[in-house]
């Protein structure tokens, strides 16, 4: 399970030094392939947030294109605690909100989620106040892509620290409607990591099977397919 709400994880994370003889060409990005580090501060990243309930942030998110520039994806089991009044903040990094504070208004949640935690459902949306697409701009949310067509890049925030990290490598197909993907260190606060391709496309997000994983060293999405693509529709529609 990634998600730890309100709870730190103790132990840190070790991350893995990049060195010339893991270096790789990924389809559609640059390696290495496999190996986590921390996350530079770019315009991409900043589509990227902590999702925060208190002082305390305990999933990630990130921002996707809708007509209204007000959308955010995330795994649904992080936002299934209807008491919860949640806060995202983009781009956050050592206890700082270069982009601001946005507050998240509704939650979107599949039916196959809200009425049985499906694991094949656990994919959600939620809107904010405020025009942030504008502020830090906004990924393409696909769906119907080939698991593994392309490497993609998974970027997030552990609850056990105030810097995201991120890993490239390729997908692969855990199940007809789960997909994972092995990168160490991602643990509890990273579900709802956006899973992006070289075409600046979400085709994947942190959670699913096991809420994401057991283990930090391999991570699960649903596959993308109609019931995403139809919560999607509704949403902005």
């Amino acid at each position: 399970m990634k998600r730890t709400p309100r709870l730190a994880l103790h132990a840190a994370a070790v991350l893995l030094t990049v060195t010339s003889a893991s270096e790789a060409v990924a389809d559609d990005g640059a390696g290495p392939f496999g190996v986590t580090a921390v996350a530079a501060a770019t315009a991409q990243n900043a589509r990227v947030g902590a999702l925060f309930a208190g002082k305390e942030h305990f999933c990630t998110a990130s921002v996707v294109r809708s007509p209204h520039r007000d959308l955010l994806v995330t795994a649904a089991h992080c936002l299934d605690d209807s008491d919860d009044d949640l806060v995202f903040v983009p781009g956050y990094r050592d206890g700082r909100a270069p982009y601001g504070k946005w507050k998240v208004l509704k939650r979107y949640l599949p039916d196959g989620w809200s009425e049985a935690q499906d694991e094949d459902s656990d994919v959600a949306f939620a809107t904010v106040e405020g025009d942030i697409q504008d502020a830090v701009g906004a990924n393409r949310f696909v769906t119907g892509t080939a698991t593994g067509a392309t490497a993609v890049t998974v970027t997030g925030y552990p609850s056990s620290r105030d810097l995201p990290i991120s890993c490239t490598n390729k997908p692969t197909a855990h199940s007809s409607t789960q997909q994972r993907i092995d990168c160490p260190e991602f643990t509890g606060g990273t579900s709802g990591s956006p899973w992006v391709n070289g075409n600046g496309q979400v085709v994947g997000v942190l959670g699913g099977h096991e809420q994401g994983g057991a283990t930090p060293d391999v991570s699960y999405s649903v596959v993308l397919g109609a019931e995403a693509a139809a919560l999607y529709r509704d949403v902005v529609c």
